[in-house]
């Protein structure tokens, strides 16, 4: 699959952010941005070829193949935003991807927070790792375009891999890296400019809509180990899935979601 052209994307997104800079390889894109967030300009942009170490929620890696995908990380210092709000910048990302689907010619939903499931399948296409530092939070989206090898793992949950390619839509890398960068820009300053407030941005809305999590069963995996089974009925204003369990509602703000099979 052909390189990413460097020069159409800083053409095509003009000053729209701070740097735009496409390297070979890399261990991880975050990694890289959060070393350098004491400096950085806001609305820095770091794209990989490759990743070698690429990081996913919870510690977990990010099969990054080259030349197949999108492996990009977006600093950002939201002045005026609360710090608690910083968060729900996973899901912003994730209104991001599905604008970018769209545009990519794929019908695609969100797995709560973030996500990016395409095809009957329902497979994982895209994720996103949002990681907050003193001075800045750096925002992390791996997004398959091309075919993937065979040798992809499944993910979370059973989830299988799937990418734009292989849902029928284009496979052109550096198209579809102009597209999410626009969609993400058009979001984040929806975002920042209500001072992160999904409500208000308009953005809880739009990512309800394309939540598929929403109105399913679910087993949700918690971070200290411990899971809880019930129906997803809301993502709340701060992002946050509300889950019925026997008629309590649990509001989480971290977990791994699996859609349970009806009869499972």
């Amino acid at each position: 699959m052909a390189a990413l052209d460097a020069g159409a994307l800083r053409a095509a997104l003009g000053d729209t952010y701070g740097a735009v800079d496409v390297v070979d390889s890399t261990g991880s894109t975050n990694a890289d941005l959060v070393a350098v967030a004491g400096s950085a300009a806001d609305r820095t942009v770091l794209i990989a070829e490759q990743q070698t170490a690429g990081r996913g929620r919870r510690a977990r890696d990010w099969v990054s193949p080259p030349a197949s995908g999108l492996y990009l990380s977006v600093l950002l210092r939201p002045t005026g935003v609360p710090v608690s709000r910083y968060g729900s910048l996973s899901l912003v990302a994730g209104v991001a991807l599905i604008r970018t689907a769209r545009h990519a010619g794929v019908l695609a939903s969100l797995k709560w927070p973030n996500d990016l499931l395409a095809g009957a399948a329902m497979a994982k296409c895209a994720g996103v790792l949002a990681e907050a530092t003193p001075d800045a939070v750096v925002v992390g989206i791996g997004l398959n375009v091309g075919a993937l090898p065979g040798e992809v793992p499944v993910g979370p949950g059973g989830l299988p891999a799937t990418s734009f390619a292989q849902e029928g839509g284009t496979g052109d890398r550096t198209e579809v890296a102009i597209a999410l960068l626009r969609a993400f820009d058009e979001a984040e300053r929806s975002w920042r400019g209500a001072q992160g407030d999904l409500v208000t941005s308009g953005l809880l809305s739009e990512y309800r809509g394309s939540c598929a999590t929403l109105g399913h069963r679910v087993r949700v995996e918690l971070p200290d180990g411990s899971s809880l089974q019930g129906l997803a009925t809301d993502v709340d204003g701060e992002g946050r899935l509300v889950v019925d369990v026997g008629g309590t509602a649990r509001t989480l703000s971290a977990g791994d979601v699996v859609h349970v099979r009806p009869g499972a």
